[in-house]
């Protein structure tokens, strides 16, 4: 019997699963993060090759019984990036004598998509710390809008929404700007309640921004004007990336997955997300995933062991 290993590998943890050739899930295991972009290839090799060992002992399996092997994660869309990963990866295993056959790193978005159309056409939208938008024609070829980071893109991003939030705050507590309820929030969640708070978090503490996006959108679901302007302005720049997709893809209809708890859980920033998808467009259909992200990865392995 043959099998199949696909890894999403997060930012803070990664999940594997092992399969046969018709994809039924046989073993699932988790381990550590995997952004080998933060925290080196060396310390994700030993994570991922730690999955992979668990999966094939597991079924009490030899590794030559793997096919295919793909992990997405954060910075496998570059391929200087993705090689590097899959040297370190492979080199260690090499190490310890186990020979991976058929071994690929992708990025986290590409088996997502993967993941949520089983393989077939469609687009995703990710609104998490960052944001980015994949989609695939009919010809299969894949078409991305976005992706460009923090400094110069993630509109529409948790990043984004707390950046903007605390900007406001900023002025707020220099008297530049109006009160805003997400200043009492930030003290509420966080106990910053200074200009001298503010910067040392941020600049000295490295204060995850992105975390104040949940306090944007509590303050614009309680009336914030300030907030809701922010809501409204984020939401927007989503709605351009389905624009921008719709022209790329030039089909019937789009159908596209949501991912991200900003988008995926219920919200008041999901809520006038939707709303807006309604009213500009009547050939775009959001629909739920069909599949987690790792079985999207498995879903490339079985294409690679063809």
């Amino acid at each position: 019997m043959k099998y199949l290993i696909g890894i999403d590998g997060g930012g803070t943890k990664s999940k594997c699963v092992i399969t046969d050739f018709n994809l039924n899930p046989l073993f699932e295991s988790t381990g550590g993060p995997s952004n080998f972009l933060m925290i080196g290839t060396e310390k994700v090799a030993e994570t991922i090759l730690g999955l992979i060992i668990q999966c094939i002992n597991n079924l009490n399996i030899k590794i030559d019984d793997v096919e295919a092997i793909v992990l997405g994660t954060t910075g496998g869309g570059r391929k200087t990036d993705a090689e590097d990963l899959e040297k370190a990866i492979t080199h260690l295993a090499a190490h310890k004598k186990i020979f991976l056959k058929n071994f690929r790193v992708e990025s986290d978005a590409r088996i997502a998509l993967e993941g949520a159309f089983s393989g077939k056409q469609g687009s995703i939208l990710i609104a998490g710390t960052g944001s980015i938008m994949f989609g695939k024609d009919s010809k299969g070829t894949i078409h991305r809008v976005g992706g460009f980071g923090r400094f110069i893109g993630d509109e529409g991003s948790g990043f984004r929404l707390g950046q903007k939030g605390l900007n406001f705050v900023a002025k707020e507590f220099d008297g530049r700007g109006c009160k805003t309820l997400i200043s009492l929030l930030l003290k509420e969640k966080f106990n910053i309640e200074s200009p001298e708070a503010l910067i040392t978090e941020i600049y000295k503490n490295n204060f995850d921004i992105a975390s104040a996006a949940p306090l944007v959108i509590e303050a614009a679901e309680k009336g914030d004007s300030i907030a809701q302007n922010i809501v409204e302005q984020e939401a927007d720049e989503l709605v351009l990336h389905l624009d921008s997709m719709r022209k790329k893809l030039k089909e019937k209809k789009m159908f596209v997955a949501l991912i991200g708890s900003l988008l995926t859980n219920d919200n008041y920033y999901s809520f006038r997300f939707r709303e807006k998808v309604v009213q500009k467009f009547d050939d775009v259909v959001i629909k739920d995933a069909e599949n987690p992200p790792e079985i999207g990865a498995v879903i490339m392995a079985k294409q690679i062991a063809k």
